[in-house]
């Protein structure tokens, strides 16, 4: 049984056959990645850019492999063209594990432009979006992952920093 929520979550992915992610770097998210790092199960490759990641999620879905990215919503933005042109062309299953930055508790006040346009973006991409804000959030993600699985679409689990301080 999972003692924290980021144990949790790892713990939902190896269930849900997930075995490459790629992750970049985020505060809010560390405790997952540090995890993630560790899991034999689990072939982990640090991305410099999350459209640098998403592209070696593809290359490691095309191998045969169940991918998954970890990054922040700040550069949502510079993932638009990979995530349409790639990703959704090519129907490729990928949950995005995403740090919510910029909503309410956020210390750093240029995070909050980014907030503004997240939801607004995946909403224009029709990517299926789900926001983490309560700890018990956490219950619906394995149902997720399986969602991700059986749409073939990337799906975008957002986790605020409400969600955060809670765990």
């Amino acid at each position: 049984m999972a003692n924290s929520i980021s144990e949790r979550i790892v713990d939902d992915m190896v269930n849900a056959g997930i075995d490459f992610v790629t992750t970049v770097p985020c505060k809010q998210l560390a405790g997952v990645i540090d995890l993630v790092e560790k899991n034999k199960k689990i072939y982990h490759i640090p991305s410099n850019k999350e459209d640098e990641g998403m592209g070696l999620c593809a290359g490691a879905y095309m191998g045969g492999k169940k991918p998954c990215i970890i990054m922040q919503n700040t550069a949502l933005g510079v993932t638009v063209n990979t995530l349409a042109a790639l990703i959704q062309y090519y129907q490729i299953p990928l949950p995005m594990l995403i740090s919510y930055r910029g909503e309410v508790g956020e210390p750093v006040a240029c995070q909050v432009e980014m907030a503004l346009h997240t939801k607004p973006i995946l909403q224009q991409m029709n990517i299926p979006t789900f926001h983490f804000h309560k700890k018990d959030d956490v219950e619906e993600l394995s149902d997720i992952l399986a969602y991700t699985q059986m749409c073939k679409k990337p799906t975008a689990i957002l986790t605020d920093a409400a969600f955060w301080r809670v765990s």
